[in-house]
């Protein structure tokens, strides 16, 4: 497909307020200087009048401002840095967890095994934008949230949000939403507003949002059968549950609660038009929301692209009738990989026992939330022995890396040669802790036409009762 041909699809997008594409691509509008996700309600644009950028950083670096009324900031981010392997995949996926705000471009660089330049050209040739205006782009969007939804001091937001200066983030507020901070505040919904003003420790108010539709039952049944006490829990009836959860963060700690929401209605012409979950958020240090956020997206695969999942696996008469009974299903991932791992080779049980005995204890308990999930190092002194002592250890060494921006078949290589670790856990951990959407269990009759969302096919025979969980 050519840059014409692909350009006027995406402008058939935009001109059918496509929700489908929100965050896949962005476009700008030369004669008013904004740009609007593609789903924007406002008045379609001549296409002469129209460019395409891959992402809002790269909208912002061409000096396009974000639009006030689609807010361009708050889509789901594209499902395909997600999917990704390669280098640009994961230093999308290490940007979006803050890596660059706390070690630089160099650090960044040095966790994915290249140079800085190399790092800044492949990023800037497929994105349109590198390292720092990714980053600047993600700063920007996380003092909006600050901004408009919590009555911190407007200094406290900037060097929450990661930026350097006062003066730095007062430009880039300006520059990104033509206002200043004093007018974002002024300019929040009244809905926002009345929760800051609710109770002054009330938490960060957020949605989560996603596109197309989203099988919250699964998911939420999913975290309810594997809730360990102390650092978990998933109160009140189906379809209205709350999950609850302590998170260990760059800077503090953090609880959270994401409340469960019925299936989204389709539109008029049968399409799904996304929607979100609802989250809040107590942290020890707001420095943490961007790594939070992007923590529980990945735990509840916010950002994947169910119309492409499904479109592929409904091809198959056995997944068929499946993906018609529950479209969007996600393959949940986890807020923390290396509790992930370790969960995954102990089972519920002796992770509770983990937690009672090794866990660090919150300085403010929340109810049933009182503990943190012990730390591979914490686990590796004090149970040396066994599988368990040989994971925690490999993690602690980083023999074994699970973060964001790990080399998917180099962690899977890693896990193989730890011994105890069977060819089932493995597959778990790369499915959760990776957020790799194509895997197979071992054992199993998967087929390659699966590919590349077997991982989503598995999840679709377990909900259906075929297959174990």
């Amino acid at each position: 497909m050519d840059q014409g041909t692909d350009e006027d699809t995406r402008y058939e997008a935009v001109r059918g307020r496509d929700a489908r594409f929100d965050g896949v691509f962005f476009f700008a509008v030369e004669t008013t200087g904004i740009y609007c996700r593609p789903s924007c309600p406002a008045v379609t644009p001549k296409r002469a009048n129209v460019r395409f950028f891959a992402t809002a950083a790269a909208a912002q670096g061409s000096g396009f401002r974000a639009c006030r009324r689609c807010r361009p900031d708050a889509v789901p981010g594209s499902a395909e840095w997600n999917v990704r392997a390669d280098v640009v995949g994961r230093a999308v996926r290490l940007i979006a967890d803050g890596v660059v705000d706390r070690e630089g471009v160099a650090g960044l660089a040095g966790r994915l095994g290249y140079s800085a330049r190399q790092v800044q050209r492949q990023l800037t040739a497929e994105l349109g934008a590198g390292p720092v205006a990714l980053a600047r782009a993600q700063r920007a969007h996380t003092a909006r949230v600050l901004v408009q939804t919590t009555e911190l001091p407007i200094t406290e937001i900037a060097f929450a949000s990661g930026f350097a200066s006062v003066r730095q983030f007062n430009d880039t507020i300006r520059a990104v939403y033509a206002s200043t901070p004093s007018e974002l505040r002024a300019a929040a919904p009244k809905a926002g507003r009345g929760r800051r003003a609710a109770t002054p420790n009330a938490g960060i108010p957020l949605r989560l949002a996603h596109r197309g539709p989203y099988q919250a039952g699964f998911v939420f049944d999913l975290l309810a059968r594997e809730a360990v006490p102390g650092i978990e829990d998933v109160s009140g009836p189906p379809g209205t549950r709350t999950y609850r959860r302590t998170l260990r963060l760059p800077y503090g700690t953090g609880i959270v609660a994401v409340g469960e929401r019925p299936g989204t209605a389709r539109t008029a012409s049968g399409a799904h038009p996304g929607g979100w979950l609802d989250a809040r958020l107590h942290l020890t240090d707001p420095r943490d929301l961007t790594t939070a956020v992007q923590r529980l997206r990945r735990l509840f695969d916010l950002d994947a692209d169910p119309y492409a999942v499904d479109e592929r696996l409904a091809a198959d008469p056995r997944l068929a009738p499946l993906v018609r009974a529950r479209p969007g299903l996600r393959s949940p991932g986890t807020a923390d990989p290396q509790e992930l791992a370790v969960r995954a080779l102990t089972g519920r049980t002796e992770a509770e026992r983990l937690v009672r005995r090794y866990g660090k204890a919150l300085d403010a308990p929340c109810g049933s939330l009182t503990h943190l999930f012990p730390e591979p190092a914490v686990l590796a002194g004090a149970e040396p022995g066994g599988p368990l002592g040989a994971l925690t250890a490999a993690l602690a060494d980083h023999a074994v890396r699970l973060d964001p921006g790990a080399d998917r078949d180099g962690a899977r290589d890693a896990l193989r040669a730890v011994p105890g670790l069977d060819a089932r856990t493995v597959a778990e951990i790369r499915t959760r802790a990776l957020g790799d959407p194509d895997v197979a269990p071992p054992g199993r009759d998967v087929p390659d036409h699966w590919r590349p969302w077997r991982s989503y096919a598995v999840n679709h025979l377990r909900a259906a009762g075929e297959w174990e969980l």
